[in-house]
């Protein structure tokens, strides 16, 4: 998914210029590196609108999501979110960081695994489904960045599993993740009821996909203001 967000520089830097822009409707936010060769690298301030940023957000495709940043002028630039930092409480977005992409070149990005299906194991033979691994390490270029990689476990039976190496092959993606890397699979419901012996090791805890990035104290956002010596 592709998206486009305003923005405007800015000069101001620390907690009360931080301040006077979020009550002003906008949240201060930078962005990083070089979009093509030959391209300045110096990190730029500008502001941009929450609303528009969270919307961003929470879309399918959320930190993933191409953006077509449109400064003053004429000016674009195409970046992805690097970082974002929100409000513990209100769970308001307070800054942001962007990271400038070529679009010929391949990155890495991390993208949520979705199940479809109802496994043999669990319908026919009282299995229960563990689902280990929610998310892949992809590259691709940023064009072509997938919302999510669909897996069909339909056929799954009791004691099988998939891992990324049985991902279904993709011209425009390739997993970078541990090809060995188990994602989901099909265990005896007594079995998984069962405490682990011990000193045995345990299967890994499921990850929640990630569209929201821990957020940061005003103090780490502030020193981001700063310039580097």
């Amino acid at each position: 998914m592709e998206a486009t967000l305003a923005a405007v520089n800015r000069t101001g830097k620390g907690k009360n210029e931080a301040r006077r822009l979020r009550a002003s409707g906008q949240v201060p936010a930078v962005v990083y590196g070089a979009q093509k060769a030959g391209d300045a690298i110096a990190p730029v301030q500008i502001a941009v609108s929450p609303k528009e940023m969270m919307r961003i957000l929470h879309s399918a495709s959320g930190v993933n999501t191409l953006i077509t940043l449109n400064g003053p002028g004429d000016s674009t630039q195409k970046v992805l979110v690097r970082e974002f930092q929100l409000d513990p409480v209100t769970q308001a977005l307070l800054h942001a960081d962007f990271y400038r992409v070529n679009l010929e070149k391949k990155i890495a990005v991390k993208v949520p695994v979705v199940l479809h299906g109802e496994p043999k194991g669990v319908k026919n033979q009282g299995g229960i489904l563990e689902f280990l691994h929610k998310e892949v390490e992809v590259e691709c270029l940023p064009t072509a960045i997938p919302e999510h990689i669909d897996v069909e476990v339909a056929e799954l039976e009791l004691g099988q599993a998939i891992y990324v190496r049985d991902l279904a092959a993709n011209a425009s993606w390739s997993p970078l993740s541990d090809h060995d890397l188990m994602l989901v699979h099909i265990v005896n419901l007594k079995a998984s009821a069962e405490p682990a012996a011990e000193g045995a090791a345990t299967p890994a805890a499921a990850a929640e996909p990630e569209v929201m990035k821990k957020g940061k104290t005003d103090k780490e956002s502030d020193d981001k203001d700063k310039p580097k010596k």
